[in-house]
């Protein structure tokens, strides 16, 4: 068997992307570890810095956190009970049934589907749950989100890899070989400022393989239009993402 791919889109834009991805509310972790009795341990693939990691930690002994990306371990959130590991989704380096919970953030759509389910499976316990999440446009103002969906679909929307159609549809067309569990609506929200909202929008993978191909960044061409739509520059206002999750039981 060829060892898995990794196909890296955030490793050079990881300072930013620790910085400004969207923190997801607590009560998603509470209600993940309410799907079980057992709270030893759960891996969370893709951590990327350990955004997720770090909430799980407190509904979990241990946390085995894991990311293909050294750059992204190298910006790691420390924790007494995260344990970071550079490693692939597909190839796990633990033992089998030693976990009580998967989680993957906003990543499972660059996996390979098949290998990474086989890796659940064998790492999971009997009864053990999954849990994939992803988010894809925010909300703001009427203003601020129609600039904004320009942007993502006129100036970078060429740039976007193919996997991104499993975001835009909700993770509804992945391949989910669980048992499926029902779940309550979440959602992501935090209170920026435009320079917060900038330097989230330059984390995006798009945004950077545009300046690969153009030269230039994209952002500064967007910026004025951007300005005219949020008001004051130091304004603070509320940015929320539905979070779109599957959910289910080996």
């Amino acid at each position: 068997m060829s060892p898995p791919s990794f196909q890296d889109h955030f490793s050079r834009q990881s300072n930013d992307y620790a910085a400004h991805r969207p923190s997801y509310p607590e009560r998603l972790f509470a209600w993940l570890a309410s799907l079980g009795d057992a709270h030893e341990r759960v891996w969370d693939c893709a951590t990327g810095n350990g955004q997720a990691a770090v909430d799980l930690a407190a509904h979990f002994d241990n946390v085995l956190a894991t990311d293909a990306s050294s750059a992204q371990i190298r910006n790691r959130q420390q924790h007494e009970r995260i344990d970071y590991l550079v490693a692939v989704a597909e190839a796990a380096p633990f033992a089998g049934h030693c976990c009580d919970l998967v989680t993957v953030a906003q990543a499972v759509h660059w996996f390979d589907f098949a290998r990474f389910y086989a890796e659940v499976r064998r790492v999971l316990k009997p009864g053990g749950v999954v849990a994939l999440w992803t988010y894809a446009s925010f909300q703001v103002s009427s203003d601020v989100n129609g600039v904004v969906s320009r942007f993502y679909h006129d100036v970078v929307g060429a740039y976007w890899p193919p996997e991104r159609a499993y975001v835009e549809a909700a993770y509804r067309t992945i391949p989910f070989p669980f048992v499926e569990i029902a779940t309550p609506p979440f959602e992501c929200e935090r209170d920026w400022n435009l320079e917060s909202l900038l330097g989230y929008l330059s984390s995006w993978s798009a945004v950077q393989r545009y300046k690969d191909a153009q030269g230039r960044d994209p952002l500064l061409a967007l910026r004025p239009e951007l300005e005219r739509a949020w008001g004051r520059q130091e304004a603070v206002r509320r940015v929320s993402w539905p979070i779109h999750l599957r959910v289910g039981r080996v």
